[in-house]
């Protein structure tokens, strides 16, 4: 079946039409995640247990070199030059990281800021990385789902929390503005495309103040997937072509650190509405 023809359920409308809202107070620094009912830590701030790595070039010793570990967490390009083949149309240390598990029904956290250095095809994505999940192909770049991770300075604008379709199609709504946009606000379902689907224009994020931004990936196989950034719902697709895979953290155009890197795992399907009260 057409994931465009897959109906909303009559019980999610009736939510989506009681006044939800993406407004939110302005993003402050999220705490540090802590053992939350149900949460498993993924990373263990020490070594890449239950991980791989992965970079376009398959240098695993330039790998090393692209996601270094530090204080606990992941740091991207920490031992790379300041500004690290910038256009030079190569990019051999695009690249993931990926768990060696898959991934159906699960809620995945993690936190991020940006650094200093930058890198690669800067001049054309600015700053550039994001998380993958439903992969089920691990090339550089993966087929999956993205949860886009990006600033554009040049135009002071949020790209963290897109949708990017790499090999996958969903249901996706957006206003007239072409950002996502929930049915009761005014969104109306869009045609399947690859590539990206912007993330609300209310979304509030942590650009390069040096404060961390924390992010949550909620998906049922699928059902649907939710994208939340600093605790409020930036984004949302239903009907989902490919319902598991592995799930990664992307190192691409400039660097950044991730830390409280956790999943939460659910045998059965989580209804919708649960999430949108």
């Amino acid at each position: 079946m057409n994931p465009s023809m897959i109906p909303w359920h009559q019980p999610i409308i009736s939510i989506l039409l009681c006044g939800l809202s993406l407004t939110s107070a302005h993003a402050e620094e999220p705490a540090p995640a802590t053992a939350d009912a149900g949460f498993v830590s993924l990373f263990n701030g020490k070594d890449w247990e239950g991980w791989d790595l992965k970079i376009k070039n398959g240098d695993p010793e330039l790998a090393k070199k692209v996601f270094a570990i530090g204080d606990g967490m992941i740091h991207v390009f920490r031992d790379l030059p300041d500004r690290y083949a910038l256009d030079s149309g190569t990019y051999d240390t695009h690249g993931m990281i990926y768990t060696k598990k898959k991934y159906s029904r699960f809620i995945f956290r993690f936190e991020y800021k940006w650094g200093k250095k930058i890198c690669n095809n800067f001049g054309t994505y600015q700053y550039d990385a994001g998380c993958y999940y439903h992969v089920f192909d691990d090339r550089i770049w993966p087929k999956g789902i993205e949860y886009q991770v990006r600033y554009d300075h040049e135009k002071d604008l949020n790209h963290t929390g897109d949708f990017w379709a790499s090999g996958a199609t969903f249901q996706w709504y957006a206003g007239k503005d072409g950002t996502f946009l929930l049915p009761n606000e005014g969104g109306k379902s869009q045609p399947i495309k690859g590539g990206e689907h912007l993330a609300s224009s209310k979304a509030e994020h942590h650009a390069l103040d040096g404060k961390w931004n924390r992010c949550e990936v909620i998906v049922m196989g699928r059902e649907y997937a939710i994208h939340k950034l600093n605790g409020k719902i930036v984004n949302m697709a239903t009907g989902l072509s490919v319902g598991d895979g592995l799930v990664g953290l992307q190192a691409e155009t400039a660097e950044i650190f991730y830390r409280n890197i956790a999943i939460k795992e659910f045998a059965d399907a989580v209804p919708m509405e649960e999430f949108l009260r």
